[in-house]
Parts: structure tokens; sequence; C-alpha cells
């Protein structure tokens, strides 16, 4: 519709700054005539475009012109209320609640006069997980901070081998990755950016110390970074009891998985066989039978064979 793009180019301009017709025309598949017209057609709303000349040419607000709040409807912002929700459930941030009362008053003139379909809440978001370690705000508190002063942070960090290694790293950004926090920062026993898991943080400390940022790989998200496992990826088929169901569709997504008559489950997936795989294997107890590759199911039998030597001779 066209009123949805008038909205859409005016949002674009205030956020990117001057565009050309073309740029424009290719985002929203139109004309570059059709552009023109929509450029006259928001002058005469009372937003002051300005067209310029030239190779480097092409249209702009005016600076300092803003859009009225009221211009995010009463659902855009909810969204926003949800959002800062979620935020705040893993935050430990006086900014986060008053942000979140800044929306929620918006929100409050704007829902004036509308439904009470408005004021549900269809989405609730919690990035703190049941059943999991607790209490890592004071820490994303701690590192947030020293983001912001710029300063070293010291800690053990239990590496992939566990081990515990004194660390001193320079902050630069904080993730949450699902419901799993990480703090991407410079290294100085590596001297190279490394990714560190909150979790496996213990005795943090913020150091007196400052340092200068340093150019980083920045990115707003993390894929997964094939260097971090050594093992090679390989077919695997692991055959589930019925039982296992629920935990299985957590996991696997429905194409990837085969219900049996009998109501056993048969996963074909491709997977690393390093030590998140052999653990995640043995979370599931006897519910679960690695079919192939030959070597993993060995490899399944050793490490369980080793737990009830342990458990039978409890002094080793």
């Amino acid at each position: 519709m066209k009123i949805d793009r008038l909205l859409a180019i005016t949002v674009l301009l205030l956020n990117r700054g001057r565009l050309s017709a073309k740029e424009l025309a290719d985002r929203f598949e139109v004309s570059s005539k059709t552009i023109y017209r929509d450029m006259d057609t928001l002058c005469q709303a009372g937003i002051p475009i300005v067209a310029h000349q030239g190779i480097t040419g092409g249209f702009e607000i005016m600076e300092h012109y803003m859009i009225d709040k009221y211009w995010l409807s009463a659902e855009e912002m909810s969204t926003l209320v949800t959002a800062v929700k979620g935020l705040s459930s893993a935050l430990e941030d006086p900014q986060m609640g008053m942000l979140l009362e800044k929306i929620k008053a918006l929100l409050r003139r704007v829902e004036q006069g509308l439904g009470d379909e408005y004021r549900k809440e269809p989405v609730v978001m919690d990035f703190q997980p049941w059943g999991q370690r607790q209490g890592l705000k004071p820490a994303v508190g701690l590192l947030k901070q020293a983001i912001h002063d710029k300063r070293r942070v010291q800690m053990e960090y239990i590496d992939a081998e566990g081990s515990a290694e004194r660390r001193t790293i320079e902050p630069a950004s904080l993730f949450l990755k699902g419901n799993v926090w990480y703090v991407q920062a410079f290294c100085l026993e590596r001297e190279d950016f490394r990714l560190f898991r909150l979790s496996r943080m213990q005795d943090i400390k913020m150091l007196s110390e400052a340092y200068e940022p340093r150019p980083w790989p920045g990115k707003e998200r993390l894929e997964w970074d094939s260097s971090w496992s050594n093992a090679r990826e390989q077919e695997t088929v692991l055959l589930f009891e019925a039982a296992a169901r629920q935990r299985v569709a957590d996991m696997f997504p429905p194409e990837q998985v085969t219900v049996n008559p009998d109501g056993s489950l048969r996963v074909h997936v491709l997977y690393k066989l390093d030590e998140w795989f052999y653990g995640m294997i043995l979370s599931f107890g006897d519910q679960v039978l690695v079919e192939f590759p030959g070597e993993a199911a060995e490899e399944v039998k050793r490490r369980a064979k080793r737990m009830l030597l342990r458990y039978d001779n409890p002094d080793r």
C-alpha cells in the first residue's frame, strides 16, 4: 500500500540519511518516477524533504526533524514493552527499568480509547532458564560497566578441557545467544579476540587499568564457528525410546525425526563427535542408542563402563 511505503520511506530517510531515487526504487520495487511522486506527497504532508543533485545527490530529511511519538501504534509500542521486559529478566540494570516505564507511559497514551485487546500480552520473554544456573546478572552488570568505562577485567576461566586459567581481558561486547551469555573480548594472554561463556567465568574482578578499544570483529549475531571443535562432522543415526519424545522434540526439528510403529524415534542428523556430543548422549541414559557410526557407539560404551567403575570403586 502507498501509505505503508510513504511511512517506510520516511523512517528510512530518518535512519539512513541521504538516499538516491534508484536506491529507494530498488528497495521498494517501484519505478524512480513513483519515488519522485512519493517525495512530492511527503512534502505536501509537511515532511521537509530536501533534494540534492549530482553524483552524490539524493533525498534526505532536514536535520533535527523528528517523527512524533504517536506514529508508533499501540501494537508496536507493546512489542517494545515485551522486548524490554525480556531484557530486564536477564540484566540487573536500572536503565532498563527507566526505559520500560517511559515506553509504558507512551503506550498508555496511545491506548486511550482503544479496546482491551491492545492491553493483552500475546508474547512474554524471559531469558532466565528453568533448571539452570542462576545469578549471572551481577556478572553481566559488571562486564557492561567495564565495557562502558573501558576497563580491563580479570577472571578465572574454565576452558573446554576443564582446566581453569587466570585471564585478563578487555571486554568489547556482550552477547545473549538463546539463554546463554557470552562476552567477546581481547585476551591479553592469547593476544587475540576470544569468546568467553559467562557461566564458565569465576572470581570476576574489574581492574583499575583502562584500555584503548581495539579494532575488533564486531557482529550483530553469533554464528557457529567450525574451528571451535576439531572433530569431523559426520552422519549420525540415533534411536530414542518413546519416553524421550519430549526431549527429542526440544532438540531436533521434525524433519530429522521418524516415529516408528512401536513409538520409538529414529533421528538422522549431522554431528561432530566431540565432548558435547557424548555428554548429550549420556544425558539420555538408557533412553538412546547410537546406531551409527559404530565408533561413536563404542565410545559411548567405553564412557559408560568408566562411569560404572567409578561407582564400583568410589575411592579411585
